[in-house]
């Protein structure tokens, strides 16, 4: 990790940001090789996931306002677990203090209390002055950035800490878009924001990152997706069973057989594990180095019934990079509770069906003197129990929710009654299966994975065997010298390549052989030179990173060679 922190600010992938004024942890700047290796990898994704996939793409705001989290649930458990240091003051992730310095890998699974009595029983320190961590108490910290909208106190609202609750906020317009069919799917690419207790790592666990997200909504009824599909990928799944276990065994299984063997239990969570992995081989992670970790009961997050995290190697370490999570019902129907909207969508019957229905029709002079200006609200939650939970009209009486407030109401005031109806149809709230992919960290896996040292010529060489597809720059181009016309030959080829879209770099700068080293080291795939022998019949030498290998090709073609080198539907060694 050191020396790919060295070659990122080096070489311009990423650095801490704002150092002039001294920087503070969590925030980071892409350079211009890691911001053109980012966006080609978001642009990998959105071919992956929405084009190919054929769903929706939208952007919605960074800032939310407080409601949609209340809904949520994330002002209530978007948490961690804080430690603070009596002596420096310090505060700590209290979970990553214990795994850090014992034996223990999932200490975040465990409540606060079981954590304060482990840092008592090993007698843990402070990792910034040494001072004794025994007796400070550990409390839930909400990770999410607080914000004031308008002049003065104005309305409090958020940073989003994931870009999910734009796409569920805006659900009630995206099915119109969709034409109430389900399923279809709404994703998108942007920032989100989680005040970390203790940044580190880099691009791993930063304050403000990148993700890119698919909420897909299914009918829990409807069919599953085509299995045929991605009958070939193989999982390395490694199921919460086997972690219980303290086993390091991992399944290897097709979608079908993982969904056969009870292994995965939701179709559509199978075949997105099958897609991702795909998709993280397509853009550099090492295989060798992958897995797919199920959660354990006690990190599952408050809106997730299962949840599979893509994990990358990386000096020993498993990096969370993507998290497939079967969301159920969960978001649609607390949004359906808080805000004045419909989140369902109707499902239409083959032929017509006589079902029983309850109903209410409570008595507003009983509610009304009752509850005053709250009278309407009490009603709705009444009717929104009675479709949910009938069951709840059991007893003598009924309580409901109101604007967080529990309400009762005598049960012969509801007007309660279950009566046959019959219907063409009926509204259900959808299921989400959610991939949630951190850009910033797929991108630094990528990195790790693919910086190599080898000999070349009996030199030693750093060198960055990115994917054509991602790399930052296409090919660069150099002039043998820069004299007798070849520095304003290779100088018109770049601009030619550039105007066929592709990204080039010209360098005219020092020997041949140092201008490749440059080049290999920030992962440019393929060199172009131009010699005195391509002033006499139009042609290049083109050069492969990963082999150093070399051929003439003529410069007319040179655009056509290099996308289709790029984009894979050509090998080097064709040439």
């Amino acid at each position: 990790m050191s020396e790919l922190d060295e070659l990122a600010r080096r070489r311009g992938f990423f650095f801490q940001a704002n150092e002039a004024y001294g920087g503070v942890s969590g925030f980071y700047t892409y350079g211009p090789e890691g911001a053109a290796l980012k966006r080609n990898v978001e642009e990998t994704w959105r071919d992956r996931f929405v084009t190919r996939e054929g769903n929706m793409e939208i952007d919605a705001p960074t800032v939310t306002p407080e409601p949609v989290f209340e809904a949520s649930g994330h002002l209530d458990g978007f948490d961690d677990m804080l430690v603070e240091c009596a002596e420096c003051g310090d505060s700590h992730r209290a979970d990553h203090v214990v795994e850090d310095t014992t034996d223990i890998e999932d200490a975040e699974t465990y409540p606060t209390g079981k954590v304060e009595d482990i840092i008592a029983e090993h007698d843990l320190a402070c990792p910034s002055c040494g001072a004794p961590l025994a007796g400070q108490s550990v409390d839930e910290f909400n990770l999410m950035f607080e914000t004031s909208i308008g002049p003065g106190s104005g309305q409090p609202g958020y940073l989003r800490p994931e870009t999910a609750q734009g796409m569920f906020t805006e659900f009630p317009r995206l099915k119109e878009y969709a034409r109430n069919q389900l399923p279809f799917g709404a994703a998108q690419i942007g920032a989100g924001y989680r005040n970390e207790i203790s940044p580190r790592n880099a691009l791993v666990r930063a304050r403000e990152f990148t993700m890119a997200e698919l909420e897909y909504f299914v009918d829990p009824e409807g069919e599953g997706p085509d299995l045929s599909r991605v009958e070939d990928v193989e999982l390395p799944l490694y199921p919460a069973g086997a972690q219980e276990a303290d086993g390091e065994e991992y399944l290897h299984l097709t979608p079908r057989e993982a969904l056969d063997e009870g292994v995965v239990g939701d179709e559509w969570v199978a075949y997105f594990l099958a897609r991702s992995k795909a998709w993280f081989e397509r853009v550099g992670v090492d295989m060798e180095r992958f897995r797919f970790r199920q959660h354990l009961p006690g990190e599952l997050a408050h809106y997730a019934s299962d949840c599979w995290d893509a994990e990358g190697e990386v000096d020993g370490d498993w990096i969370e990079l993507e998290g497939v999570a079967s969301r159920t019902d969960y978001d649609l129907s607390k949004h359906s509770e808080h805000a004045d909207d419909t989140f369902t969508v109707f499902k239409q019957y083959d032929e017509p069906k006589t079902v029983e229905r309850a109903t209410v029709d409570p008595d507003m002079s009983y509610l009304g003197p009752e509850f005053g200006g709250d009278a309407g609200a009490v009603a709705d939650a009444l009717e929104a129990l009675a479709a949910r939970d009938r069951s709840a009209f059991d007893g003598d009486e009924v309580t409901v929710e109101v604007d967080g407030d529990e309400v009762t109401v005598p049960t012969e005031k509801t007007g309660f009654s279950v009566e046959e109806v019959t219907e063409s149809g009926r509204h259900i709230v959808p299921h989400v299966v959610e991939p949630a992919f951190g850009v910033g960290r797929a991108v630094y896996t990528v990195l790790a994975h693919n910086y190599d040292t080898d000999e070349v010529e009996g030199e030693t060489r750093d060198v960055l065997r990115l994917p054509a597809e991602v790399s930052p720059t296409t090919v660069g181009v150099f002039p043998l010298m820069d004299k007798d016309g070849l520095g304003d030959t290779a100088r018109d080829l770049a601009a030619d390549l550039r105007e066929a879209g592709l990204s080039v770099t010209y360098d005219d700068s020092g020997n041949i052989g140092r201008r490749y080293r440059r080049q290999d080291e920030v992962g440019t795939p393929y060199c172009v030179t131009v010699d005195y022998e391509s002033l006499e019949d139009g042609t290049v030498t083109l050069r492969d990173r990963d082999t150093t290998d070399q051929v003439r090709v003529d410069a007319d073609d040179l655009g056509d060679v290099l996308r289709s080198l790029r984009d894979g539907d050509r090998e080097f060694a064709e040439l």
